[in-house]
């Protein structure tokens, strides 16, 4: 006896949207707190959280990975770069990418986000993938010649060895204590309670796929595509060939005050996209009772 084939997890324009949106304005909230936490110094390393990767993660998995990966992706650059006045151009395509890659190929690895193997493999793949990327950027730029080595007190003059323990430790504190832990807690607990009260259904009719399946040529042509790109906007970006940068001298007066100007407007985003989902629901819920 053949089974019947799964249904695909398939969202609406405007759900799409609306997952667009909540991961921006989430993200974009995280982004400038995650700012706030201090760093701390252990000899000539530094340990600081690089992000809270959970939120852009959580949302991958519940929802759609692409749409969550892109929101959060322009949340960071809109409300934790552009309003306050830190944009640096061309020069950001490259985290753009990098990021939105990690996401989107962390969330599709998770078919079952009740699994929690599932779950800590896409913890540290969506850090790992990120910082992974970044790294050898760095390194080709070093190598290129087209940026000085900054050399780390206490700590040989070698490119790779600074951007290995870079690595390990944005692995050790936000792979950890900022992606893993907190995906782990929440995943499970928000699987099939939040989406029903955003009018979506949850990834239940998901297709199972194999790692194989997911990793297609297309999938990795693709990714190495966005990667040189981004690559060659960060070497642009370095060697003085840059445009579109935004940092006004007027944010300097303000201080650091001006961060909570961005904080509301993200806030006000979330709270706007929150209740348009809950009332395109209400307004569903007469017609499914006529039928």
């Amino acid at each position: 006896m053949v089974s019947a084939p799964m249904r695909r997890y398939e969202l609406t324009q405007s759900q799409k949207l609306m997952v667009f949106i909540l991961a921006m304005s989430l993200y974009g909230i995280s982004n400038m707190f995650s700012e706030l936490v201090p760093e701390l110094k252990l000899g000539p390393i530094e340990l600081k959280v690089e992000y809270f990767a959970f939120i852009p993660l959580t949302l991958c998995i519940l929802f759609h990975p692409l749409y969550a990966a892109v929101g959060a992706s322009f949340g960071e650059v809109i409300f934790g770069e552009l309003l306050l006045g830190q944009f640096g151009g061309l020069g950001e395509l490259e985290k753009f990418i990098e990021f939105t890659l990690a996401m989107y190929i962390a969330g599709m690895l998770v078919t079952n986000p009740r699994n929690r193997k599932q779950l800590a493999v896409a913890s540290f793949v969506a850090v790992g993938i990120d910082q992974m990327l970044s790294a050898i950027v760095d390194i080709a730029k070093v190598w290129a010649g087209v940026e000085d080595l900054e050399a780390v007190p206490g700590i040989p003059e070698s490119i790779v060895l600074i951007e290995g323990l870079s690595f390990l430790n944005a692995m050790a504190i936000t792979g950890i204590l900022f992606s893993l832990l907190p995906t782990l807690f929440l995943v499970p607990r928000l699987y099939g309670k939040i989406e029903p009260l955003l009018g979506m259904k949850p990834r239940d009719s998901r297709v199972p796929l194999s790692l194989g399946q997911m990793v297609t040529p297309r999938l990795l042509l693709v990714s190495i595509l966005f990667v040189f790109v981004g690559g060659a906007a960060e070497f642009l970006s370095e060697a003085d060939i840059n445009f579109a940068v935004w940092e006004p001298e007027f944010l300097e007066q303000y201080g650091s005050g001006f961060m909570w100007v961005s904080v509301g407007a993200a806030a006000l985003v979330l709270a706007a996209t929150l209740y348009t989902m809950f009332r395109a629901k209400g307004a569903a819920k007469p017609k499914e009772s006529k039928l």
